[in-house]
């Protein structure tokens, strides 16, 4: 029954990395650029869902406010900091992107200060199966994560924006000589992200509800390590390498020997990985064109 209980919070955590991974791996199949930012905009939902709570008590309408003011920021980030960047050098956009995430943390620092705040969101208590013992939490935390990366599966798949963003990841130019408007589809991008951003920072404080300025920062290192470990630019890679990232963490932190080296094997297996595959385990080689 451990090993089942760890399987199951194994599942949930790597859902949450595999949410923040979309977010990465869409930017960067879409975009062509590594949106480093990702993780304060989770922080911010973080801040936005604790600020919510303490206004209205109710979590619904916390999560909702994240979720607007993440898309809003995350919107006005490409808009302001990437758009003009478009055509510039990768370099130059990697380091936009950094300055990006240190001007979010300290104003986080400066508005929110710089101790950690608790985030209540009640006792959910625990579901028994037999003898099996689960927290509710966690139970909602993998559902959920379930739910949204079905749903967003579809909506890529399916409608007509999530074809044209497939377009866009395969070639920018042949999406606009096809009447696309490649712009808009990268502002939706960073839109769909920053929402999965705000979901990612509601469900971590489920299991961590504590918050301060740099509270996205480890969450958002995992989740880009489990998009490139998957393989970086496709999203039923992000989603494996997410999942993967989780139950490699929650089994070796159940052995007590190796426990405190869990960052370093989850980091190890990412070297390995790209040493072997390059293109990470479902990432597809692509010749540039020169």
């Amino acid at each position: 029954m451990d090993i089942l209980t760890t399987l199951i919070n194994g599942l949930s955590q790597g859902g949450v990395y595999a949410m923040i991974a979309i977010g990465y791996t869409m930017v960067y199949g879409i975009a062509k650029m590594l949106n480093f930012a990702h993780g304060d905009i989770i922080m911010v939902g973080g801040y936005t869902l604790l600020i919510f709570l303490n206004m209205t008590g109710n979590p619904l309408i916390a999560i909702a406010a994240a979720i607007v003011l993440c898309i809003v920021l995350g919107v006005v980030i490409e808009k302001v900091a990437y758009k003009p960047l478009r055509g510039a050098s990768p370099l130059a956009v990697l380091i936009t992107a950094i300055g990006v995430s240190y001007l979010l943390q300290s104003i986080a620092q400066i508005t929110q200060g710089s101790n950690a705040k608790m985030v209540t969101f009640g006792d959910m208590g625990v579901l028994k199966f037999g003898e099996l013992v689960i927290q509710t939490k966690t139970v909602v935390t993998l559902i959920s994560t379930i739910v949204i990366m079905v749903a967003l599966s579809i909506f890529i798949k399916y409608s007509k924006t999530g074809r044209a963003m497939i377009a866009t990841s395969e070639d920018r130019a042949a999406t606009q000589l096809m009447g696309i408007n490649v712009n808009k589809i990268i502002t939706i991008t960073f839109a769909i992200g920053s929402a999965l951003a705000a979901l990612a920072g509601f469900f971590s404080l489920l299991e961590t509800p504590q918050i301060s300025s740099t509270f996205g920062a480890m969450p958002g290192i995992k989740a880009f390590t489990a998009a490139v470990i998957g393989g970086i630019g496709s999203i039923p890679g992000a989603m494996f390498g997410g999942i993967l990232l989780g139950l490699i963490e929650c089994f070796t932190a159940k052995v007590p020997a190796i426990a405190p080296y869990t960052g370093a094997i989850e980091f190890g297996i990412l070297i390995i990985i790209l040493l072997v595959k390059p293109s990470g385990i479902l990432g597809k080689k692509r010749r540039e064109k020169v």
